[in-house]
């Protein structure tokens, strides 16, 4: 528990609020923030806490990580923001990425959504290039496809692709619930259900 801990002390989420929202804002201020945390309660195993921080300026995409790769390792990103379309919009950041620490190497990567009405769908995620060993590289990958319950809940379903920690499933699924006010969200989400001890993922998230 001590990664929740952490979460509710600092007020942060693993997700933000959505593209659409901070490229408004960054029509009326030049740069838009985000920071965001989230709690990982894993069965069998030590909690841990990723902490994100994000920095936009219209098209310019900044990102640093601590926890995403690996356990003792951070990253830097960089990337560049767009979006396509009106009752359908594709939003998304290809970004570019160094990793250091108890892993090192460098990774290409992706934060892309497509909304329609009350329909959300999310995904980010990287290939790692291990500078070590080509046999540790690998791919990582959050998705979920979420609906708006109202302007501040949000329900769905979520998959992931991790190596920070053991698990016995290469794809870990799940449900994901989420509340938002304008610049704090919180999300929720529950991997393996159907297992005895299935891993909790709790995020605060605020920005600025």
């Amino acid at each position: 528990m001590k990664g929740l801990c952490l979460v509710a002390v600092i007020a942060v989420a693993a997700l933000g609020p959505g593209s659409a929202a901070r490229a408004q804002a960054a029509d009326e201020h030049p740069w838009t923030y985000s920071i965001s945390g989230t709690s990982y309660i894993l069965p069998g195993d030590d909690d841990y806490f990723q902490p994100t921080f994000t920095a936009d300026h219209k098209w310019l995409h900044l990102e640093a990580r601590h926890n995403y790769e690996a356990f003792e390792t951070g990253s830097v990103w960089a990337g560049y923001n767009f979006s396509v379309g009106e009752k359908v919009t594709f939003e998304g950041s290809a970004i570019a990425g160094v990793v250091f620490g108890a892993t090192d190497g460098v990774a290409p990567g992706y934060k892309a959504s497509v909304s329609w009405t009350k329909l959300e769908f999310y995904s980010e995620g990287e290939y790692v290039f291990d500078s070590h060993d080509s046999a540790d590289n690998f791919a990582y990958t959050w998705t979920q496809l979420t609906w708006a319950l109202s302007d501040w809940a949000t329900l769905g379903v979520v998959v992931q692709r991790t190596k920070v920690y053991e698990t016995d499933r290469d794809i870990q699924r799940g449900f994901i619930v989420g509340f938002s006010s304008e610049r704090v969200a919180f999300t929720a989400s529950i991997f393996n259900p159907d297992e005895r001890r299935p891993t909790f993922v709790i995020g605060l998230a605020v920005s600025f």
